[in-house]
């Protein structure tokens, strides 16, 4: 049996985040507005994929499926702009469709996928 990996010792060699993640009064997505200024984290990668593109986050080595080429083409340019309603008009995304970036980009400020840009509130 050498040579196979063991799932027991493999488990936590990569996190999958989800939507769930719970949001505490620390964390960036406690305090996530789209009305402020947000990037895409410098250690973070997308590499494109048929269905959106996977995002991979050195520092913390988790792994985010976005299932959208929306919201890639979004976090590609989110620094560019003032605030985060600034991308969205940039985009030319229905408002009706606001709410559920805001709520994704979220949860990616809580898996430490975005930052807010310092200087710019």
């Amino acid at each position: 049996m050498r040579g196979l990996l063991n799932p027991n010792r493999t488990a936590n060699l990569l996190s999958v985040t989800t939507s769930e993640t719970v949001l505490t009064d620390q964390s960036p997505a406690s305090q996530f507005s789209a009305d402020d200024h947000w990037q895409l984290h410098p250690r973070v990668a997308l590499r494109p994929e048929p269905f959106g593109a996977l995002a991979y986050h050195y520092d913390n080595r988790r792994l985010n499926f976005v299932r959208s080429p929306d919201l890639v083409a979004l976090l590609k340019t989110l620094g560019d702009h003032a605030t985060v309603r600034a991308a969205f008009i940039a985009a030319n995304l229905d408002e009706r469709r606001w709410p559920a970036f805001e709520k994704a980009l979220a949860a990616l400020a809580a898996s430490d996928f975005l930052e807010p840009v310092e200087g710019t509130s």
